[in-house]
C-alpha cells in the first residue's frame, strides 16, 4: 500500500502514525497448540512465550472488545498477534529511555499520533477498540496475511514482525473466544 493510501486509510479512521516496536521475538516453547481457529497461511518461523495472568487476562480483554465491536475471530487473532509483538500482551506505561518515544500500553499506540491520551490508551478495551477501527478501515483485512493488516494500522519500523505470533494468537482466541 502506498504511503498516501495509507495515511488516508489512517486519517479516516481518527488515528495517526504510530509506529515502532517495543520488543524483538522471544521464543519460548510450551504445549501443543490448538488449532480450531483458521489461520491464513501462518508465515514464517513462529515464536511462542508463556504467559502470566496478567498476560492472559489482557488477552481476554483483546477477545471480549473484539466481540464487543460486532468483529470476527480473525479480528481478534489480528490484535493479539500485534500486541504480542508490540508488548508482549502487557500493558506498558512509559519506560524512560526504553520507550519508543510515546508509546505506550498493549499495541504500544502513540498519544502523539492521535491514538488517545495516555489513560486512554492503557486501557485495554479503549487500546483494542482503537485498533479494530483503524483494522476496519483496510480494504480485504480478512483476507491479506495478519502481518500485512497489522502493519497496515500500525505502521511499525518491522512490518513483518506481526507474523511470527499468528499461531499463538489463534490458539489463545480459540481457547478463550467462547469462555
Amino acid at each position: 500500500m502506498n504511503s498516501m493510501l495509507r495515511k488516508s486509510v489512517l486519517g479516516v479512521a481518527g488515528l495517526a502514525f504510530a509506529g515502532g516496536v517495543f520488543a524483538g521475538p522471544i521464543a519460548a516453547h510450551a504445549a501443543e497448540p490448538v488449532h480450531s481457529v483458521p489461520v491464513a497461511a501462518v508465515q514464517g518461523a513462529q515464536s511462542k512465550i508463556s504467559l502470566n495472568g496478567e498476560q492472559t487476562a489482557n488477552a481476554k480483554a483483546i477477545i471480549a472488545a473484539t466481540k464487543k465491536a460486532g468483529m470476527p475471530e480473525r479480528a481478534a487473532v489480528i490484535s493479539i498477534a500485534t500486541s504480542l509483538q508490540e508488548s508482549k500482551l502487557e500493558n506498558l506505561g512509559h519506560l524512560g529511555d526504553q520507550n519508543d518515544h510515546d508509546s505506550l500500553g498493549l499495541f504500544q499506540q502513540r498519544p502523539s499520533s492521535g491514538w488517545g491520551s495516555p489513560e486512554q490508551i492503557t486501557d485495554p478495551e479503549y487500546a483494542t477498540t482503537a485498533f479494530l477501527k483503524g483494522l476496519k478501515q483496510v480494504d480485504g483485512w480478512q483476507d491479506m496475511p495478519l502481518t500485512k493488516a497489522a502493519q497496515t494500522v500500525q505502521v511499525s519500523a518491522y512490518p513483518d514482525a506481526y507474523a511470527q505470533w499468528e499461531q499463538q494468537a489463534a490458539d489463545l482466541v480459540a481457547q478463550n473466544w467462547n469462555s
